[in-house]
């Protein structure tokens, strides 16, 4: 986990930064899949606080009812899907993105998604699965606002591909590229090779990469102005296709589908 920022980056002025929120909101960042429950000392450890500070903001959001808590330990409770219902609600891009995913699936029984980079994760901001699809999915499910390791899915290095090399750089000097799986990059340089090769064919796919079993391909959402906004993918079982057959059979739908969508962003 990065730690929140203690004092404004561009963009903003010292005297307009809420440094306290800031940190409030890293501590509610701190929950996932992998700690669903926290006490003070591993919320400061994830949040890079003190622990004296983590507690007072856990007893906070508690106190807000975003947390419950049994006097040692902190769980998330339903308000804050209020956060995400909010966006997707009033967002343009996951309105405009979904009766897209919807048909996709209704043509190829598999699921697809749209997703943000966020930090060091991708955020899935719209999703749709075909009914009656058994295809295997990951072990802990993948649902709306769910997040993904950017560095080990596809849509993840979609995205980063697309940064400015500055800002690309700049991202992989801040992060350690943790090992998933055995097949999953962990090394900086390993990882530029790899952003090129996604650059210059403006595809990913991802094998095994963040869960064993699972591959995904993903090509980029453009605006009509060009610019990255998000990711589109599909994801399937390891043994369904093989990477010639992603290529032949679902990269020209997701392209077809990313071309759609452009002049409506």
């Amino acid at each position: 986990m990065t730690s929140p920022p203690s004092s404004p980056g561009p963009g903003i002025a010292a005297a307009d930064y809420i440094a306290g929120l800031g940190k409030g909101l890293a501590v509610l960042e701190c929950f996932d899949t992998e700690r669903q429950r926290l006490n003070a000392t591993l919320a400061a450890e994830r949040a890079g606080l003190t622990r004296a500070a983590a507690r007072r903001h856990l007893l906070t959001l508690a106190h807000l009812g975003y947390l419950e808590s049994d006097g040692h330990h902190f769980w998330l409770t339903p308000k804050v899907l209020g956060l995400s219902g909010s966006y997707l609600a009033s967002a343009r891009l996951p309105r405009t993105v979904q009766p897209v995913l919807n048909r996709l699936s209704a043509m190829a029984a598999f699921s697809f998604s749209a997703a943000i980079l966020a930090g060091s994760e991708t955020v899935v901001i719209a999703r749709s699965t075909a009914q009656g699809a058994a295809q295997p999915l990951f072990a802990h499910g993948v649902h709306l606002g769910s997040r993904l390791p950017a560095h080990a899915s596809s849509t993840g290095r979609v995205l980063l591909a697309a940064l400015p090399l500055p800002a690309l750089e700049e991202w992989l000097a801040c992060r350690t590229l943790h090992r998933l799986t055995l097949h999953t990059l962990t090394q900086p340089a390993e990882m530029r090779a790899c952003l090129d090769q996604v650059r210059a064919q403006d595809y990913c796919i991802a094998q095994e990469e963040h869960e064993l079993g699972v591959q995904a391909i993903a090509v980029p959402l453009r605006d009509s102005a060009g610019q990255t906004v998000a990711a589109l993918n599909a994801v399937m079982s390891a043994q369904h296709m093989t990477a010639q057959a992603l290529t032949r059979n679902l990269l020209p739908l997701l392209r077809d589908a990313a071309q759609e969508l452009r002049p409506l962003l």
